[in-house]
């Protein structure tokens, strides 16, 4: 069975996002969508109290897409005071925080390539064997309904099962995923340690965090009844 797992491109987010990249063998960054510029894919939360640190980017019309932002000229300079918001300081101890202080020193070009560095780092350090792909890149039709695109990018790339966050059980219809050869799966509550997972790169082990997102890597059945289909296609958490 192959199993793929499309979502937004997040600016290190919770530890639970993560499963996602655990769980699947093709995990698809959905960047053909448009930017959220409230959301998460440029933005990481440090703590509870209102803490982020936000990538700078180059300003572009409200409508762009998240494969069309570029990160700013002198984003290295303007991110550098942020760091001092973390709880501890940036170590490089290990592979993989020293890795992302390296990516961190030269932020440069389009936002998408550098968000999916951050990801290819996280998955390799952490033994995530999965391949990380973009959906702007696999040319699925952008006029297709929410769920239907979904299940296009799936069938394009070989897979019949379908995992999500579990968030979207409202989002899909499993009836429709089956009839199209996709099995169609969603991650139980995320209950782990690290709703903020930037700031426990440095503070947790690379061993802990893989285990803290394996033991909370769990499915759980989608509602029996057709659900409504929902526009955005993928549901944040």
């Amino acid at each position: 069975m192959t199993t793929v797992a499309i979502m937004q491109p997040y600016f290190f987010p919770y530890g639970g996002y993560y499963r996602l990249l655990a769980a699947a063998d093709v995990f698809v960054i959905l960047d053909d969508v448009q930017f959220p510029r409230r959301g998460r894919v440029h933005r990481s939360a440090l703590s509870g109290d209102g803490r982020w640190i936000t990538l700078p980017l180059v300003a572009a019309p409200r409508d762009s897409l998240i494969c069309e932002m570029r990160l700013a000229g002198d984003a290295a300079e303007r991110l550098r005071p942020q760091f001092r918001k973390l709880p501890v300081a940036m170590r490089t101890d290990t592979p993989l925080r020293r890795r992302i202080a390296e990516l961190l020193e030269s932020p440069e070009g389009a936002l998408v390539p550098f968000l999916a560095e951050t990801l290819r780092i996280t998955a390799e350090s952490l033994g995530f064997d999965c391949r990380i792909c973009r959906s702007s890149h696999l040319h699925v039709p952008q006029g297709l309904p929410a769920q239907e695109r979904i299940i296009e990018i799936v069938r394009s790339l070989g897979g019949d099962r379908y995992i999500n966050a579990p968030g979207g059980t409202a989002l899909y219809d499993r009836a429709s995923f089956l009839r199209s050869g996709i099995e169609l799966a969603f991650l139980t509550d995320y209950t782990g340690l690290h709703r903020h997972f930037f700031p426990a790169i440095f503070e947790a082990d690379t061993a802990e965090l893989r285990a803290d997102i394996m033991e909370t890597c769990a499915f759980r059945p989608p509602p029996d009844d057709d659900a409504a289909t929902g526009q955005s296609g993928v549901m944040h958490e």
